[in-house]
């Protein structure tokens, strides 16, 4: 999950196993190349940390020319750094039922606020390449104002509420108390509600999940671990390397060729603009990120609906189809149809709540006394993004109500967010986050405006 935040300044790239003239004190780089090798941490030698090139912040740099294939570095499992690595790895274990907790990090969190402050910590060569915590640039650090002038319509300023008052709860009620009843493991310091603002802030942008195997889906998810090395790469949605788990290792391995001078990128999965500047603070420009997405609030299609019904009657069927929607789980008061670029992402739920929505009130009866309509579907009703124009007409007029209603929802439109990106001169005098916000909202307004085009 690691991100582009801007991190401390480096002179110069400096690679796996040729820095021996710089003093590691006054380098962090160089410091904590030296801490790679003492735990086994093995980067390749055609690879270079480096600030030059790179598309934000610290960054893996080839120094040679790559192929598929190769591996860049392996992390031991014991350079890892999680609750079960760290020197109080034996409290958090005992105590770890009274550290559960909503988001399930807060044993990390706990691990990272005592490794922290520790003197001798044996991980203080890595945290030395850790961006500077007071300048993240996560929404959750903007001016509430801002973010909201910023990202209306976005999804973000919600979802940025939704997580301050999580991490609020969560430090007040179980994070402060563990600090407060070890006081010998915490110093005063770090009993701090802005650093662990800060601290989740870098957990969501930096750390990593271990997928589950194939056949542990009943499972709960793995807790995140920090792993140098492979937090310094950036993300692109086109990467050319991919983090690869095994037993003893963690293996950073090229997926694409690699030309001398190319930044190497990892992948934090399929992320839409808005999840990018949520969770890492930063985006990938238009048109670059091909998995961006435009979200449609399921509460929108059924107001859509709404404004199609003709009196009292029609209005409390529309809420039987939609309790019955409800009854299926195809629809919730704060879920989401996802669409992108090329496809729908929530196709099966999308395609069964315009079914059901727009379906003629005697077949609703029939389909809900029967529990269903089989497995049967039509060709027609496939909701593939090149299919959208062969729809009835009564479900695209109603996915149409519901794009408009749902670019009603942002403070500028299309031709605004076109005027400013064409505009050069304007452009550059925009500020950083104004420059990533239009970006988040330019993508999302392209999409939905293809499905105007497709609906109409």
């Amino acid at each position: 999950m690691a991100g582009q935040a801007k991190r401390r300044r480096v002179t110069r790239p400096v690679g796996g196993g040729d820095d021996n003239d710089l003093d590691a004190n006054a380098d962090p780089v160089a410091g904590f190349l030296s801490w790679c090798r003492r735990v086994g941490l093995d980067l390749s030698s055609k690879v270079a940390v480096s600030r030059q090139g790179t598309v934000a912040g610290y960054g893996m740099v080839a120094r040679e020319s790559i192929q598929p294939g190769e591996l860049l570095f392996a992390v031991p499992r014991a350079a890892l750094l999680s609750q079960y690595t760290c020197s109080i790895s034996g409290l958090l274990e005992r105590e770890r039922g009274a550290l559960q907790s909503q988001s399930g990090w807060v044993p990390l969190l706990l691990a990272l606020l005592h490794e922290l402050q520790a003197p001798a910590s044996p991980w203080s060569p890595y945290f030395a390449l850790w961006p500077d915590l007071g300048r993240l640039e996560h929404p959750m650090f903007w001016p509430e104002e801002e973010r909201r002038r910023l990202l209306q319509g976005t999804g973000v300023p919600e979802a940025v509420e939704k997580d301050l008052a999580n991490i609020r709860s969560e430090y007040y009620s179980v994070v402060l108390p563990f600090m407060e009843a070890h006081p010998g493991l915490f110093s005063p310091r770090v009993r701090s509600l802005e650093l662990y603002h800060q601290l989740v802030a870098l957990v969501m942008a930096y750390s990593f999940q271990e997928p589950l195997e194939e056949d542990d889906d009943e499972k709960e998810p793995n807790p995140p671990l920090m792993v140098p090395a492979a937090d310094i790469l950036n993300h692109l949605a086109k990467h050319n390397a991919n983090l690869e788990y095994s037993p003893n290792c963690l293996r950073m391995v090229a997926t694409q060729p690699i030309p001398k001078g190319h930044e190497i990128f990892n992948t934090y999965g399929k992320m839409a603009n808005w999840q990018l500047i949520h969770m890492y603070g930063f985006v990938e420009p238009y048109p670059d990120n091909t998995d961006d997405t435009a979200d449609i609030q399921m509460v929108t299609v059924r107001e859509a609906a709404l404004q199609g019904t003709k009196g009292e009657a029609e209005r409390l069927l529309l809420q039987e189809r939609w309790d019955y929607l409800c009854s299926l789980e195809m629809v919730g008061e704060e879920g989401a149809f996802v669409i992108g670029r090329e496809e729908v992402l929530t196709e099966e739920e999308l395609t069964t709540t315009l079914k059901v929505l727009c379906m003629p009130a005697e077949e609703f009866r029939e389909v809900k006394d029967q529990d269903g309509w089989g497995d049967e579907e039509r060709e027609e009703d496939s909701l593939t993004i090149t299919n959208i124009p062969k729809l009835k007409e009564s479900w695209r007029q109603l996915l149409r109500d519901s794009v408009l209603l749902t670019l009603q929802t942002y403070a500028t439109d299309l031709k605004t967010e076109q005027d400013l990106l064409s505009n050069e001169e304007v452009y550059t005098k925009l500020s950083w986050r104004e420059r990533q916000a239009l970006q988040v909202r330019y993508g999302q307004k392209m999409i939905l405006h293809q499905l105007l085009e497709l609906t109409s």
